[in-house]
């Protein structure tokens, strides 16, 4: 079992990863953040990307915080709202746990790819990860993760090797148009199982270095993620789930899946910039 460190208050982040070659600042796409808007520091913060999640927040948030609380290591849980009307907001303000800090944080910038990139620049945790806001991922796969983390900086869930499972199936053309953006994803990241499993975590050492250097905002942004820290050598581990169908995703396969695969050709041309919106 892992032993992760308890920490305190916020002291620069310890560094995790003297065995991969860093990223520098040349490339970066993203300014130098004021200290005013870093979070404290923690061992594993968990962001959520949020657009209008009222209705399903409160149980993802519940579960989420008595699965924290029972833990060793220190741990936050990050809302990022990306512009929701409903009362997203509002539910994500509440005092939630005495132990668990709920953060909410806002990015005026639309799409899933945006409200990560924040969340990981504003981070000072020493593990750093997203997840969906339905929770279609069990936050108990997270007793496979950590354990991980201390020798994989780059841990991320998948539906499609062995041992992960479908608790209930996508309907029938989710799974066509997954398995078209299956085969366009694999050109640029080859051996990757499952680019879009919204269940990832980082050494946060890494997550804050390849985030300055990704542009794209929707839904292909787990590819340009992924690709960005294989390109600086560090491996991906990927671990199963047991994944669940939830009804009220905001993909729109036609609209979002055609300007994804755009997106995925850019980065395999090695020219990430995403379709106009």
């Amino acid at each position: 079992m892992v032993q992760v460190r308890q920490v305190a208050q916020a002291p620069a982040p310890q560094t995790v990863l003297p065995a991969y070659p860093r990223v520098d600042s040349n490339g970066a796409t993203e300014p130098d953040l004021p200290a005013a808007v870093l979070r404290p520091a923690c061992d594993l913060e968990i962001l959520i990307p949020s657009l209008n999640e009222a209705h399903r927040l409160p149980h993802t948030l519940t579960r989420t915080i008595e699965y924290l609380e029972a833990q060793p290591y220190s741990s936050s849980v990050v809302v990022i709202d990306n512009g929701s009307f409903d009362q997203t907001s509002d539910l994500a303000a509440r005092t939630w746990s005495d132990r668990v800090p709920v953060i909410l944080t806002g990015c005026a910038q639309p799409g899933k790819g945006a409200a990560v990139r924040r969340g990981f620049l504003t981070s000072q945790a020493r593990f750093v990860g997203y997840m969906d806001a339905d929770l279609a991922t069990p936050i108990e796969t997270l007793d496979l993760v950590v354990p991980l983390l201390d020798e994989h900086p780059a841990v991320v869930g998948s539906r499609r090797i062995s041992g992960s499972a479908f608790a209930t199936r996508q309907p029938a053309h989710r799974v066509v148009s997954g398995m078209m953006f299956r085969a366009v994803a694999n050109r640029v990241l080859p051996g990757v199982t499952d680019t879009q499993c919204g269940f990832k975590f980082f050494s946060g050492d890494l997550a804050r270095a390849v985030a300055r250097r990704l542009r794209i905002d929707g839904f292909a942004f787990d590819v340009e993620l992924l690709r960005a820290v294989r390109d600086i050598g560090v491996p991906i581990k990927e671990v199963p789930v047991v994944w669940t169908n939830k009804e009220g995703s905001t993909l729109r396969s036609l609209r979002d899946g055609t300007r994804a695969a755009a997106d995925v050709f850019r980065i395999a041309r090695g020219r990430s910039s995403s379709c106009p919106r």
